[in-house]
């Protein structure tokens, strides 16, 4: 790897291209070749738990509204398949939907470091372009390993939501970086794309405070269509905002550290594997990544707890980002609120313990039902559970070696009778370090448990055997990676959807 350190730089310095991080984030992407078996074998598992939890979300309502948005602008040829309909449109709508459809139940994959990240987002734009150019499933492996690669550099070297900065802006950026490496474009054109996706999708994290409403689920699509779009101009020759980052009115100086910013980010040397995508990590409950842990440890402790109504207190000792964004440390009124949200509830760890205590397991749509979160017996116990921010979790949670990074926390649960109650869990069990590290069969039977009563048996044999021979598969096989359910049910249901403009 070489560091790359990444300053603040005054116009007059005039600063060369070729030493902007833009410009080595598009020379990563352009020299991109094919990846190796470990890195392939991955790719296909995130490319079936894209499509795992895409199918489960269909009839959801955000999921229903862009694929309405997306349809109601015609067919297009060659278009990009949408799930749920036989339709195909451009690709930005595509990708629009797909995107909606893939984060709507916040059951994919997830890297976090210095800031957080969902790097399956990259999939969903990056297949619809290549449907719509005709690349082979190898074309599309590439660009997928490649945004991953991006994604993941930013992600450990630059932290946005410190600054309140939400963390899509690292998504476009790798978004943009892997359609150049799909259609092998010069790195120019990446480079210029990188600049326009990051300028245009910079936005604040209020979309994941207080009352968190859909748009939790539309922010990837947006940030993928608008690279897209980005990937579109620098073809046809148009330029960026430059340096992006280094600009003295530029991302670093006015949204992050200011004109003292000083990051270091990590890229592939010329040659060397790209392996980043072994790093991150899927979710087995469909709850924000860092309650993972805290679910299984909620349903290991359930056994020594004893009748809940005598807890008198539940405190999660925890790091800062867990601390902070999903627990009682958010300062969030709305994370104890049983009349809130979906998206609210997904990210109230108070909440999210109390269900997995009570219940022993965990459903993306049974745990969240309206009538469950306002379960008096439930509204109780959530609200005997605090958080507090202890170091060394924090340390832990940042600790260089993936090996020894945990996102869990310790329980401490005091009953009625002043006894104490302790474990602690430092990542969840699905984990690559867990008990239970996922693998094929695991992501296949995550398919298979999602798509049930949605897509025939005979129809789910069918995708997991095109996922599967992904590499191989020819431009006309990547429609096989959208599993076959019945779009007449589908646009039955969408009928019903108010009308906008389009």
């Amino acid at each position: 790897m070489i560091e790359h350190h990444v300053r603040v730089h005054p116009s007059a310095d005039r600063l060369p291209r070729e030493d902007q991080l833009a410009w080595k984030l598009a020379a990563v992407a352009t020299a991109t070749e094919e990846p190796d078996a470990d890195s392939t074998a991955m790719a296909v598992n995130r490319v079936i738990d894209n499509a795992s939890v895409a199918v489960a979300s269909l009839l959801r309502r955000p999921v229903a509204v862009a694929r309405a948005q997306a349809t109601a602008h015609g067919a297009s040829t060659p278009g990009a398949s949408v799930f749920g309909t036989r339709t195909r449109v451009s690709p930005e709508w595509a990708a629009w939907a797909n995107g909606t459809a893939v984060r709507e139940l916040d059951f994919h994959d997830t890297y976090l470091a210095a800031d957080y990240s969902h790097p399956g987002d990259n999939i969903p734009p990056l297949l619809a372009v290549a449907q719509h150019t005709g690349r082979t499933g190898a074309d599309l492996l590439r660009g997928i390993v490649a945004a991953y690669e991006i994604h993941v550099a930013l992600v450990k070297g630059i932290c946005l939501h410190a600054h309140r900065i939400d963390h899509v802006a690292h998504l476009s950026a790798a978004t943009a970086g892997g359609l150049g490496a799909l259609l092998r474009l010069p790195t120019e054109m990446v480079y210029q794309a990188v600049q326009q996706a990051v300028h245009t999708t910079t936005a604040t994290r209020q979309s994941r405070k207080g009352e968190i409403s859909s748009w939790k689920a539309y922010a990837p699509a947006f940030a993928g269509k608008a690279a897209i779009e980005a990937v579109d101009r620098a073809m046809r020759g148009e330029t960026s905002p430059s340096p992006l980052y280094e600009g003295e009115d530029g991302f670093l100086a006015w949204m992050l550290d200011g004109p003292e910013s000083d990051y270091t980010v990590l890229l592939p040397e010329p040659g060397e594997p790209r392996r980043a995508i072994l790093d991150t990590y899927t979710k087995e409950h469909s709850a924000e990544y860092q309650a993972q842990a805290i679910i299984d440890l909620a349903r290991r402790l359930r056994e020594k707890t004893g009748p809940l109504e005598k807890v008198r207190s539940v405190v999660l000792h925890t790091s800062h980002h867990t601390h902070n964004v999903i627990g009682s440390g958010a300062n969030d009124p709305q994370k104890y609120d049983p009349t809130a949200s979906r998206e609210t509830l997904d990210h109230s760890v108070p909440y999210i313990f109390a269900v997995a205590l009570e219940d022993g397991t965990w459903h993306h749509e049974r745990s969240y039902a309206p009538e469950r979160a306002r379960r008096p017996e439930t509204v109780a116990l959530w609200r005997k559970i605090t958080t507090v921010e202890d170091p060394e979790w924090t340390r832990r949670y940042h600790d260089p070696d993936p090996e020894r990074r945990a996102f869990g926390g310790r329980a401490v649960i005091t009953l009625e009778d002043g006894s104490v109650i302790e474990d602690e869990l430092a990542v969840a069990d699905a984990h690559p370090a867990g008990a239970r590290p996922f693998d094929r069969p695991a992501y296949a039977s995550k398919f298979r448990t999602l798509t049930e009563g949605i897509v025939a048996p005979a129809d789910q044999d069918r995708f997991l055997a095109a996922a599967e021979r992904l590499p191989g598969l020819t431009a006309d096989g990547l429609a096989g990676l959208f599993p076959a359910v019945d779009t007449d049910a589908v646009a039955d249901h969408d009928a019903t959807l108010p009308k906008g403009l389009f």
